[in-house]
């Protein structure tokens, strides 16, 4: 029984994971191929070809979308059941959910105030980052298999 709440409670950030991977992957994708591809509507507000070739979409010389590749990938390996077990990477599973929100900030700002677009696929990968840290911090609040209120008495 207490496996069973334990896989449950993982499953959500599994998800956020899982699903910010393969947006990633579409985008990395994307990014390579000239984003011939890109499935992504074009008019004055929504636009992912003018976000995704923008100066903004590079750090350091390296493009956001490995960068959330590379990002998703670790964290779907922090995430999966079995490392949930593993109580003592909870502060890295932290300080990488916050890392994404820190960069989801970023992003958006950029997208809203320099690059005046947005891309449908980078808000996606956005909301997986808002709900895998979400799903972290409440699993890490909860502690190992339990089913606690958000307030920390008995669910």
């Amino acid at each position: 029984m207490r496996a069973e709440r334990s896989l449950r409670a993982s499953l959500p950030s599994l998800g956020f994971a899982v699903a910010g991977l393969a947006v990633s992957a579409y985008l990395t994708v994307e990014h390579y191929s000239g984003s011939k591809l890109l499935a992504c509507p074009e008019n004055a507000a929504i636009n992912c070809a003018k976000v995704t070739t923008s100066a903004w979409s590079r750090l350091a010389g390296v493009p956001v979308a490995v960068l959330g590749l590379a990002f998703f990938a670790a964290m779907t390996a922090l995430v999966v059941p079995a490392a949930w077990r593993y109580r003592p990477l909870d502060p890295v599973r932290v300080a990488g959910a916050t890392a994404g929100m820190v960069m989801v900030i970023y992003l958006v700002w950029a997208e809203l105030f320099r690059v005046d677009a947005i891309c449908l696929w980078c808000t996606a990968i956005h909301v997986c980052s808002f709900g895998l840290f979400v799903a972290i911090l409440w699993r890490t609040a909860a502690g190992p298999g339990t089913r606690r209120s958000i307030a920390g008495g008995p669910a």
